[in-house]
């Protein structure tokens, strides 16, 4: 998957990245949350200290949804189209027989 894929946010356009943390890519999020998450198991930290990389690690994890909901939908596009496609051309192919050429049978003379 690409890193061009922008995040989903809520019937927005797909190629805005995600409020609040709109210079953060997926890959970048996703690193930071694990980073994020290793801090609060090392333990060690204040309650407060332990608070605020919580809430910095929901943000995180948010950002990472919105980018992984805007690449579904983007697949979701691409997948409709692709079976429209071959329905058209399945559709097209049936009035020309199963090898989708022209036969003699289909000519009037």
């Amino acid at each position: 998957m690409s890193d061009d894929v922008q995040p989903d946010t809520a019937g927005a356009d797909t190629d805005t990245p995600p409020e609040g943390e709109t210079s953060l890519s997926y890959e970048q999020a996703r690193d930071e949350l694990t980073a994020v998450v290793r801090q609060l198991e090392a333990g060690g930290l204040t309650l407060a200290e332990s608070l605020e990389l919580w809430e910095r690690g929901e943000r995180l994890a948010t950002t990472c949804e919105q980018w992984l909901e805007g690449a579904r939908a983007k697949l979701a596009v691409a997948m409709a189209a692709d079976t429209e496609n071959e329905e058209n051309t399945d559709e097209a192919a049936a009035g020309r027989g199963d090898s989708g050429k022209r036969t003699s049978a289909d000519t009037p003379f």
